[in-house]
């Protein structure tokens, strides 16, 4: 799909975004306990979802107004219509590829088709990530040392001295996103060891690193000119580019509001990137590595 043709999905998708939120508004919400964002056995709680955005505002106003309190049928049954409770929809498996992204974990969207079509004319589905950030994302494949940006976290192989300078250009690195409450090891200089740590800055072929644990917590590394990256199970909807293979579950509607040919309600979402010339040495390192730690 070209680039202007990915804007043009991305740019419809934030449309019907702004006419159909799947935020909820209950006006009996005092005397209603909300239900948590994920249940007890692993479901996703979703709540309504309102066809049209423009009429659920209007019944707003009224009821900020002290206009209606549920009595007058003539306001309340359009509204009533005018509400679909996501969660009594019934989840579906979809698998194809990824058009465009807008968003990130919490909230965020995903364009994609079914099958592996790459016609620009098949009906684009719309992937809705939850937006309490619960839907569960894995994004897993070969990459480049053009994906590293300021803030993602990497994992790699190295050696450092007091000073956190390493010895040896960095030939492998994982793109990885730590647990809830992860604690790296700290750094052991002049020891080969595994280093989970947050991205600095990164130009030209050196890497700056910080680590959250330990008394040496600035690293400097230089990579190798063929350094290979892989992304391992990571959570980041920055990662996924148009061209992907994604797996997808979660419920579909395809009524008044959805967007595109339907918005599907994302549970689980698994993407594989596209792979790139395959090098036999390009494997990510084991994860039982640092498993102390979590990692």
């Amino acid at each position: 799909m070209g680039q202007l043709a990915c804007a043009v999905v991305l740019m419809s998708v934030f449309a019907a975004s702004a006419r159909a939120q799947p935020t909820p508004y209950n006006p009996y919400a005092e005397t209603q306990e909300a239900l948590p964002p994920v249940a007890a056995d692993g479901t996703l709680h979703w709540g309504p979802f309102y066809k049209s955005a423009a009429m659920q505002k209007r019944y707003e106003r009224l009821w900020n107004q002290g206009a209606c309190r549920g009595t007058n049928k003539a306001i309340t049954t359009p509204v009533e219509r005018n509400t679909m409770v996501i969660d009594n929809l019934p989840e579906e498996s979809f698998r194809g590829r990824v058009r465009a992204t807008a968003g990130t974990l919490a909230g965020g969207m995903v364009a994609f088709t079914e099958g592996g079509s790459e016609d620009s004319t098949v009906a684009v589905l719309v992937a809705q990530l939850h937006p309490a950030g619960v839907t569960h994302m894995q994004v897993g494949g070969r990459s480049s040392t053009s994906a590293i940006k300021p803030g993602m976290t990497l994992r790699v192989r190295a050696q450092v001295d007091e000073k956190g300078r390493a010895a040896d250009p960095v030939r492998h690195l994982d793109i990885v996103t730590p647990p809830e409450g992860f604690i790296p090891d700290p750094i052991r200089p002049g020891k080969f060891d595994t280093v989970v740590g947050s991205v600095v800055q990164f130009r030209g072929t050196t890497l700056l690193l910080r680590v959250d644990a330990g008394t040496i917590r600035r690293l400097a590394l230089t990579l190798a000119d063929d350094a290979e990256v892989m992304i391992v199970d990571a959570a980041q909807l920055d990662l996924i580019a148009p061209g992907d293979e994604v797996e997808i579950r979660g419920r579909r509607w395809s009524g008044e509001g959805a967007m595109g040919a339907g918005t599907v309600f994302t549970s689980r979402i698994i993407v594989t990137k596209v792979p790139l010339e395959p090098t036999p040495s390009a494997e990510p390192m084991p994860n039982a590595v640092g498993a102390a730690s979590g990692l």
